[in-house]
C-alpha cells in the first residue's frame, strides 16, 4: 500500500508531493488522534489506512477552509 504514494497518480490527483505529505500528515493526526477511518481497517497501519483514504478520494484539500498565505511583513502588521 505504502508503494502507492510512488506513483505520480496520486501525486497529480492532489497537484503536487507537498500536497500529497501535507495531506496525509493531517489525516494521520486526526486518525492518531481518536477519527474514526473512512476505509475498513483490515490489520493495516494508520498510515496504510491515510494512503488508502486518499487513492479512494475519501480525504482531499479543501482549499475553501485553507488559510490565505500572507507575506511576513503582513503577519507582522507592517506594510511594505
Amino acid at each position: 500500500m505504502i508503494e502507492a504514494i510512488k506513483s505520480d497518480e496520486i501525486v497529480h490527483k492532489l497537484g503536487g508531493r507537498f500536497k500529497l505529505c501535507a495531506l496525509v500528515q493531517k489525516r494521520w493526526v486526526e486518525i492518531l488522534n481518536g477519527a474514526r477511518p473512512l476505509v475498513e481497517r483490515r490489520g493495516r497501519s494508520d498510515l496504510e489506512v491515510v494512503i488508502d483514504e486518499v487513492l479512494q478520494g475519501k480525504v482531499s484539500i479543501d482549499y475553501e477552509k485553507t488559510p490565505a498565505v500572507t507575506r511576513p511583513e503582513e503577519a507582522l502588521g507592517r506594510t511594505a
